[in-house]
Parts: C-alpha cells; sequence; structure tokens
C-alpha cells in the first residue's frame, strides 16, 4: 500500500485515524487530498474533501505561538453555542484535545458552500448594489451578534465581562513584546496613547475578536449575495461591542485609500464603488444595533493596534520559517503603516 502523503501540519495517518473514530457517517475510501486554504495568516485551515461531504480543519501554526492565541477550543465552543442563533456560522462536528494526534489541537467542521471575498479581485466582480447588500449584511449580522444574550447560549462564562479595552491594551502590549523583531517607535507612542484615552466600556456583548468581510462566505442568495456563515472565531471572548466594531473599520479601506496594498489582510477589499466609507458603514451598525457611537477613533486604533501586533507575529514567523502558504512574506511591511495609521486616528479624535 502506497503511504499517503503528510502535508505541513497534518500527518495523513494519525489524522485519517482520528477523523474515522470521532466523525459520525464519515467515509474515507476515497482519495486522501486535503489542501491548505490560503488567504488566513493564523490558525491554519484545511480543506478535505471527502466522499461523504467536505470537512474543514483548523489547527494552530506550527512553532511558538503567544499565550491565549490560537485557540481552538475557543473556536469549537462559540461555534457549537451559536448554532441555531441568528448568528449564522459552520456547523461543528468534532474537537481533538490531544495535541499529540497531529502535533497540536484541531477542530473540525462542515464546509459551507460559497466564497470567502478575500481579494480586490473578489469583490470587483460584484455589481455596486450586490456591494451594498454584502456591506449591509455584514453590520446587521454584527448587530445580531452584539445582541445575542451570552447566558442564553452557554457562554456566561466565556469572558470577564468587566474591563475590557484595559485588559487589551495589557494583553495586546505584552503580545507585542514577546513578537516584535525590531524597534518600531510609532508602536511604542500608539500603545501609551490608546492607554491615555482608554474610555470606561460601552457594554458587554459577545465579540467575534477579528470580524471583517474575509472573515465570512457569502453565497448567492434569493435577492442577491447572502452572508452564510461567519469564520475565524479564535479571538472571541465577551468584551465591549464597539471594540469589535473598530476592529472592522481597522480593515476597512474607502476608495482611493492609498495605503490599502501595503496591508496584506483585505487589501483593497472595500475600496469599490458601492460599498459605503467606514464611517458609513459605522452608521450602518449604529442604525441596526442602536448603539451610539462614542469615542469610535479610539476603538478604531485599537483595531489598527490589534492587527499590527497580529501581522509582527506572523511575521516573526516567516524569519523563522515556520510559515504554512502564501502571504507571510508581506506582513512585517505593514506593521509600521498600521502603527501610523492607528496614530492618526487618535489625532483625528482629539481635532
Amino acid at each position: 500500500m502506497t503511504a499517503l502523503a503528510d502535508l505541513v501540519g497534518l500527518p495523513a495517518d494519525p489524522a485519517r485515524a482520528w477523523l474515522d473514530g470521532h466523525v459520525p457517517g464519515i467515509d474515507l475510501s476515497g482519495e486522501w487530498a486535503p489542501e491548505v486554504i490560503a488567504g488566513g495568516l493564523s490558525n491554519i485551515t484545511y480543506r478535505l474533501p471527502l466522499p461523504s461531504g467536505t470537512l474543514i480543519l483548523r489547527r494552530p501554526p506550527a512553532g511558538r505561538l503567544l499565550p491565549r492565541a490560537h485557540d481552538v477550543a475557543r473556536e469549537h465552543r462559540v461555534l457549537t453555542a451559536l448554532a441555531g442563533s441568528p448568528v449564522p456560522v459552520p456547523e461543528a462536528v468534532a474537537f481533538c484535545a490531544d495535541p499529540d494526534v497531529i502535533g497540536a489541537p484541531f477542530y473540525v467542521m462542515r464546509e459551507v458552500s460559497g466564497e470567502v471575498l478575500r481579494r480586490r479581485a473578489d469583490t470587483g466582480r460584484l455589481t455596486a448594489a450586490e456591494r451594498s447588500t454584502v456591506a449591509g449584511q455584514l453590520a446587521s449580522t454584527l448587530s445580531a451578534l452584539h445582541a445575542v444574550d451570552p447566558a442564553a447560549v452557554g457562554l456566561a462564562d466565556f469572558g470577564r465581562p468587566a474591563g475590557y479595552c484595559a485588559r487589551q491594551l495589557a494583553t495586546w502590549g505584552a503580545q507585542w513584546d514577546r513578537s516584535r523583531t525590531r524597534d518600531l517607535p510609532d508602536m511604542i507612542r500608539l500603545l501609551a496613547a490608546l492607554a491615555r484615552r482608554a474610555p470606561a466600556d460601552s457594554a458587554t456583548s459577545i465579540v467575534h475578536g477579528d470580524y471583517r468581510l474575509d472573515n465570512v462566505i457569502v453565497g448567492p442568495g434569493d435577492g442577491g449575495p447572502e452572508l452564510r456563515a461567519v469564520l475565524d472565531w479564535e479571538l472571541s471572548t465577551l468584551g465591549d461591542p464597539l471594540a469589535d466594531l473598530g476592529t472592522t473599520l481597522a480593515y476597512w479601506h474607502d476608495d482611493g485609500d492609498r495605503e490599502r496594498d501595503l496591508i496584506p489582510v483585505a487589501a483593497g477589499v472595500t475600496a469599490w464603488p458601492g460599498f459605503p466609507t467606514a464611517a458609513g458603514f459605522a452608521d450602518r451598525y449604529a442604525a441596526d444595533s442602536g448603539r451610539e457611537l462614542r469615542d469610535l477613533n479610539f476603538y478604531v486604533a485599537l483595531g489598527t493596534m490589534k492587527l499590527a501586533v497580529i501581522l509582527e507575529g506572523v511575521h516573526a514567523r516567516y524569519l523563522a520559517g515556520q510559515a504554512a502558504g502564501p502571504g507571510y512574506e508581506t506582513a512585517g511591511a505593514a506593521v509600521p503603516v498600521l502603527a501610523a495609521r492607528g496614530l492618526r486616528q487618535l489625532r483625528a479624535a482629539a481635532m
């Protein structure tokens, strides 16, 4: 019998043996041909085409990981909790806590048909009306998430409800110290300015932590594009809903944004006619949720800082030769750009 080929991070024989024993109704009789889903720069995502239906497997990246980062157990838990809620999520199938199976914990979910609008060309194929529809659904789904009662879905203990912004600054500042590969004065200035300006939390809700257009699946619906699933819940917790909105806007590029191509995540995806501006998206969220958007510039700067720290960690793994898939090589150059953007957000709020 010919030995099955291993992918980086997914040894074939132990993965197949575990799946066979833990996924009901699985059929492994066909060819074993998993593939890495390119685009994400954090947890590694594999597509497993099988006769019984395609599965998606998620595991942390290889190498040294930052504390509390890449937590696939939290991803699996929140997907399970939100099943049947107004927030569309993939069906979680099974979770493996044993790192000895493939080298790290992992979970498996069903594939959701549709497309991740990850590149500017992906949204370029849409009409202006379709872009407006997608943006409206992105805003309304975020509002729906923030309206879910954590206790009602078994997530009352999913995080500490008070002091979210202060904890985020402490956590991400420490993550920066652990992951940085060079001295960047603008990051030091940004972290200090955020600490001085941190407001009291606006409210407490389930937060996604990395909510953006290329973390959802969109497919055709009866009246146009349809948001079918929200992905990548590894940073989810209980926290300030406006921090989630700020993260979304940190990834948002208005039409004409000259820095869009310098940031490798969601670069220019929203920079097309039909998408609202970042301010327009915030207004849609406010209308859907009924929330006041006080201190929004702070929350956007906070989200920008977090993205910069994430990409510095990606850059560190790239320098250490621990990257899997394309995109890692461009992450490092984006970090100083993001630090400067965050500082501009705070200066704009002070004017």
